[in-house]
């Protein structure tokens, strides 16, 4: 299985939706330059999947795809500001605040992030669907600026230990839009096969699980590299969360105790997609790439 095959359609989708916006013409290319500008598009991929191991096409999945991957743009573009963590690059290029200037980047962050939302309402999907998906987005969405509050503003109990607060700033700032681009996925699905269903049918509750762990793992990966890693692997610069004090899974339990966590997380995901059978090997072969990932 390829599980990157579905990303011509996913970003053929994306093009095609950047081609609908009726804005200030350097608003889009603002927008074009941060949304199309590359990337692993984790976030639709995972809905994709996630609408495969409920048994429907994962083209079904697209409208969900679109809108996390509108919202993940905005948070990166948000991310790199100078008031946040003031970065120069971003998957190998100047990052949109260089490229644009800090006040389009924040109004290209701003269109995003409405952008996302409007295109699932204007999407042709059943309004119920629409609903839930638009729900199931913003509270992916709340739960990933809290982390990232959280990790710059602070706001934790400071009686806790590292690593619980650790895992509560990256539940959120990491976890929260994996979350719910897993469950949106699944939600298209289970539209598509059984009409509007069980709010929360044991699938949709099996593919929590699993999103809850994936976005951990993808988060320890992440520091590591952070560690590990360097600029021309990771398209960006790498050593930032030492020099800016920020807690991390190596900085709370080591880069051993990281690795055990990734192993650990990894066989909860897992597991907690066995049932499934063949129609979640694309999420399988994702949480292996995430577990291993090495940019």
């Amino acid at each position: 299985m390829n599980v990157r095959a579905p990303l011509v359609q996913i970003e053929s989708h994306l093009t095609r939706y950047t081609d609908t916006l009726r804005l200030p013409e350097h608003l889009v290319a603002a927008v074009r330059y941060a949304l199309l500008g590359g990337g692993k598009r984790l976030r639709p991929l995972l809905a994709w999947w996630a609408c495969e191991a409920v048994g429907s096409a994962g083209i079904a999945s697209v409208p969900a795809g679109v809108a996390v991957e509108l919202i993940h743009a905005f948070s990166l573009v948000h991310d790199d500001l100078p008031a946040l963590d003031n970065d120069d690059l971003r998957r190998g290029r100047p990052t949109l605040h260089k490229h644009a200037g800090e006040a389009m980047a924040v109004l290209a962050g701003d269109a995003m992030m409405a952008l996302a939302f409007q295109s699932l309402v204007e999407s042709g999907l059943d309004g119920a669907l629409a609903y839930r998906l638009v729900r199931e987005l913003a509270d992916g969405t709340m739960g990933m600026i809290a982390g990232q509050v959280y990790d710059t503003l602070g706001g934790l109990d400071p009686a806790a230990d590292a690593l619980t607060r650790v895992r509560m700033i990256h539940a959120n700032k990491t976890g929260a839009l994996i979350r719910a681009s897993v469950r949106m996925g699944a939600m298209c699905g289970l539209a598509a096969r059984d009409g509007e269903g069980e709010l929360e049918s044991p699938e949709l509750r099996a593919l929590t699980v699993y999103a809850d762990a994936v976005g951990v793992v993808f988060q320890i990966a992440d520091d590591l590299l952070d560690v590990e890693g360097t600029a021309e692997q990771t398209g960006k610069r790498t050593g930032k969360d030492a020099e800016l004090g920020k807690l991390t899974y190596p900085g709370a339990i080591g880069v051993a105790g990281s690795r055990e966590q990734i192993q650990r997380l990894s066989d909860e995901a897992m597991g907690s997609i066995r049932g499934f059978g063949a129609r979640a090997d694309g999420l399988r072969r994702l949480c292996d790439e995430i577990a291993n990932r090495s940019a």
